[in-house]
């Protein structure tokens, strides 16, 4: 149990317990008043609310506190950044130690998690979240998390998750909901929730969130076929164009696969083999039953209506949409930088590695910074690591240990397919017989509401998505297949599968990327990293640097290549097996000396496996590649420094393209010509105050609307934008001129066309063909027609003007890219949808930001929806293998989940402009920058 132990803290000169080790100052005591005022002033929270109530959940971060279940004493050191740094001499002290620090700077958002992953938010939230948690225990992540506890993983795994869930729950002993969190104080007033204990599959669950924001391309597979409600085969082609490997390299550039030995080799192969036996595939979408593959259209057969299957998958978007995110913008947007530079390029002489995931906003930021050290490593204490970790989760993500660095970026291979299933009955027709459901019973309890009861079936191919959904149980009476399909009767459901709803053991991966010491260990340990698949980047002290491409990546049957739903009942569709973790690509100490990896293709053209038909294009990565190599021309060497600016940079692709013809057009109006100028000798950079960034991302939204956003359907468009368009599979008041009136369905965070590199290829692609149909539009209001492309520029050159007018005034003096391009910072709960003042309190921002979409600092906006920022790099590190204390790191918010605790956003302003702090590893440098120093004793 906790002890309190305040005479001995003050006998010692040291903080008392309870005291919070906040950074001293007026800035936080102004803080709490204003906290205080608002609260006191009118509102219904005033009357409960006080400073003590604000202050009773910071941590305790100096003096001492007694822990039952400790072996022996534990060091916990903190810097001026809240950062903390855990010293013990057991495996089992190290992790314990790190689930009570973790619940003391971020427990509700580890409840609030782990309520997500096992579908119970409803109990936390009340009768608005049971269709969340409905979908989610369809999905059921926590019986996965079970299963892979009790019969996939280690018994040193299973040891320290006991001893980190053994961390927390010392934590919450003794304690009431207000000494936890202001959140719990909030929800106090709406319910009677109390916290209960942390589990070991509380932890392991969260790696099921972290694998469904990283799913590969599950909303390409949805939007193809949603597409073909108005579009056909060769336009939707034109929008899913092949990945460009003339232009953009992809991650591994030596080696290949080896015919012969059937291995991926690093020192080169045969690559012109074609694989043998089942799951090879030609990666050119080979088509199905329900249409076309990639280069066909993608996803409707010429026959039947599709209206039914619309429906379906229009309602599964918006489940998906309702979804609370985990740590991506629900599988949309995810991406990443990660790059490593050997030694012969660096001013160190070792290698540098830099990474920067990219994913959704959050407060507090998903990452939280880390070090686990033990005193003496030995086989008693194994561990003497730090880096970015999970909180909820013992051991660390992305960092180093004494040997070797390493880091991560999303693959976007392709391990979920949705299936079309043919119910009759209680059960689903495969090949030509019934089957009846596997099914069980869920009970959601409700908090201030009555318990719902759910019945989950599933068939050979997962879950049914379809019964999570008002439109969804309506399942399509007129599906888009062909003659061969069964009977529709009362039509099909969607099913999942996916590599994540099969026990793995990533957990097990994680500890032993932690404890690696070189190459040899690292790739043993990463074949274990199954669920998600990711790119891994590698580094050690000795000079080596690597990439390797682990995960439980599925291999498919030549008819089907994974790019739209597949006919659940015709066997051929099944998936046929793994590829084998020596066929996977990996490169180790290239000639080139660098390796980059920014979730473009991993391989080339001749690898015989289809790992996806939806990479990204590579417009980050390559320019990433040319960065390194205008540095290291002529014998140029690459410094800490150089990495970090790298990732600061701004410059758009897109730009480069599309400026030199856009000036090129005649301009009549001469407020717009003003504007136009004001691309004239610009560099192409989106910095926060450049008014020409400003203008151009405007243009290029314009662009987009113009040509592609009026010509998609409904069910993509952003929700509530409203069209008069030609009849196509619609229902509704016609005009005089025959048109319906549509709306768009979607959120505007994930509506289409978002501006991502995919479109920058398709315009790419589109550039030389003047008079093709996507350069049309019809004239709206005063606004002109266009017929070709550069009578399209010029009505986007118009539209942006008068648009940018609206937003930030007439005067084009008093534009900047930063106050369109805003990111705020929001609590990802009541933060959300609680009362104003709650919003108020925990909520922070806006800050102006420069980058943006498929820039290397990818601070996101989505072109159809608006411009503010809605994923970001959530963290930035550069670690310097030549002297472990020289590298840097900086994390989107700060160490605390605690509003007006002085490391709530500490990092932000830092992070918004470009700036890394130092991060300590060995043991004279924590002790040089620590501020707070807690003592747990057994």
């Amino acid at each position: 149990m906790p002890t309190d132990t305040t005479a001995a803290a003050a006998s010692t000169g040291q903080q008392a317990a309870g005291t919070s080790g906040r950074k001293k100052g007026r800035k936080g005591r102004l803080l709490v008043l204003v906290l205080v005022l608002a609260l006191i002033g009118g509102v219904a929270y005033g009357a409960y609310w006080s400073v003590s109530t604000v202050r009773a959940s910071f941590p305790q971060t100096k003096g001492s506190i007694t822990l039952e279940g400790l072996s022996g004493p534990v060091d916990v050191r903190r810097d001026g950044y809240g950062i903390p740094q855990i010293y013990a001499s057991s495996d089992e002290d190290l992790f314990m130690a790190q689930g009570y620090v973790q619940a003391q700077d971020r427990f509700y958002e580890m409840d609030v998690r782990r309520h997500m992953t096992s579908g119970r938010l409803s109990e936390m939230f009340g009768a608005g979240q049971v269709d969340n948690d409905a979908f989610l225990r369809t999905l059921g992540w926590d019986r996965i998390a079970k299963q892979e506890y009790e019969e996939k993983l280690s018994p040193a795994t299973k040891k320290y998750l006991q001893a980190y869930a053994k961390g927390v729950n010392a934590y919450l002993e003794g304690k009431q909901g207000k000494d936890i969190s202001l959140e719990y104080a909030a929800l106090s007033f709406e319910n009677d929730y109390k916290p209960g204990a942390w589990t070991p599959v509380d932890s392991v669950a969260w790696l099921k969130a972290m694998a469904w924001d990283l799913r590969g391309n599950m909303q390409d597979e949805i939007d193809r076929a949603l597409l073909t409600s108005r579009l056909g085969p060769k336009q939707i082609a034109d929008l899913y164009p092949s990945y460009p490997y003339s232009r953009n390299k992809p991650i591994v550039q030596e080696g290949g696969y080896d015919e012969g030995s059937g291995t991926f080799e690093a020192e080169g192969g045969s690559g012109d083999g074609e694989g043998e036996g089942d799951g090879t595939g030609s990666g050119e979408g080979a088509g199905s039953e329900l249409g076309g593959g990639t280069e066909g259209g993608t996803g409707a057969g010429a026959e039947g209506d599709a209206a039914g299957f619309e429906s379906q998958l229009t309602g599964l978007q918006r489940v998906l949409e309702d979804l609370p995110t985990a740590v991506g913008v629900n599988g949309d947007g995810i991406g990443s930088n990660s790059w490593v530079v050997s030694g012969q390029h660096t001013v160190s002489g070792k290698p540098l590695l830099a990474n920067d995931p990219h994913l959704s906003a959050s407060l507090p930021s998903v990452w939280y910074q880390m070090g686990l050290h033990c005193r003496d490593v030995s086989d008693k204490c194994r561990y003497d690591v730090t880096g970015y970790t999970f909180a909820g989760m013992p051991g660390v993500i992305i960092g180093h240990n004494q040997d070797i660095a390493w880091g991560l970026t999303n693959s976007g291979v392709d391990v979920t397919d949705l299936y079309l299933e043919k119910i009759t009955g209680d059960g689903y027709q495969y090949g030509d017989k019934v089957v009846p459901f596997e099914t069980r019973e869920e009970i959601i309890k409700v908090a201030g509401g009555a318990s719902r009861k759910i019945v989950v079936r599933e068939t050979n191919n997962g879950p049914l998505l379809s019964d999570r959904s008002d439109e969804l149980v309506k399942t399509g009476k007129k599906a888009t297949v062909d003659s061969a399909a069964p009977d529709r009767g009362d039509g099909y459901a969607v099913a999942l599968r996916w590599t994540a709803l099969d026990p793995g053991r990533t957990m097990d991966a994680v500890f032993a990327i932690n404890r690696a010491k070189d190459w040899d260990d690292f790739r043993e340990a990463s074949e274990l990293f199954e669920v998600p698949s990711q790119n891994l980047v590698y580094a050690d002290t000795e000079g080596h640097i690597g990439y390797t491409l682990p995960g439980r990546i599925p291999t498919r049957a030549e008819k089907h290549d994974g790019s739209v739903p597949a006919p659940g009942w015709d066997p051929d569709y099944e998936w046929t097996g793994w590829v084998d973790q020596d066929e996977l690509p990996y490169e180790f100490d290239p000639e080139r000396g660098y390796i980059v990896t920014a979730n473009q293709a991993v391989v080339d053209e001749d690898y015989p496996y289809t790992l996806t038909t939806d990479w990204g294009y590579g417009a980050r990565s390559q320019r990433i590649n040319d960065l390194i190599q205008s540095k290291i021309k002529d014998g140029g060497k690459i410094s800490t420094d150089d990495m970090r600016q790298m990732q600061l940079d701004n410059s758009s692709s897109i730009a480069k393209l599309l400026v030199p013809e856009l000036l090129k057009i005649d301009v009549d109006d001469e407020h717009v010509r003003e504007a136009q100028k004001l691309l004239e000798g610009w560099d192409y950079t989106q910095d926060a105050d450049s008014a020409a960034a400003a203008y151009f991302n405007s243009v290029w939204r314009n662009i987009l609307k113009l040509s592609f956003g009026h010509k998609l359907p409904k069910e993509v468009r952003v929700k509530g934008q409203c069209l008069w368009v030609e009849p196509a599979n619609t229902t509704g008041p016609a005009d005089e001129a025959g048109k319906v009136r549509e709306c768009g369905q979607r959120s505007a965070s994930q509506a289409q066309p978002d501006g991502g590199d995919r479109w920058f290829e398709v315009v790419r692609r589109l550039m030389a063909d003047e008079d093709s149909e996507w350069w049309t539009t019809p004239k709206r209001g005063t606004r002109p027609a266009a017929e070709n492309r550069d009578q399209l520029f010029k009505r986007a050159l118009i539209d942006a003007r008068w648009e940018l007018t609206a937003k930030l005034g007439k005067d084009i003096d008093t534009w900047s890219w930063g106050r369109l391009h805003r990111l705020f910072l929001d609590n990802q709960t009541l933060g959300s949808d609680g009362p104003g003042i709650v919003k108020y309190v925990l909520n922070r921002g806006p800050w102006k930001l420069g980058g943006g979409e498929a820039t290397v600092n990818a601070t996101g906006w989505n072109a159809a929806g608006g411009y503010g920022v809605v994923w970001v790099p959530s963290m930035r590190m550069v670690v310097n293998l030549g002297d472990l204390d020289k590298s840097r790191w900086i994390n989107l918010t700060g160490a605390s989940g605690h509003a007006y605790n002085a490391h709530y956003v500490d990092q932000t302003d830092k992070w918004a402009e470009g700036e890394l702090l130092e991060w300590a590893y060995s043991e004279k440098a924590v002790e040089d920058s620590t501020t707070d120093h807690l003592v747990l004793k057994p």
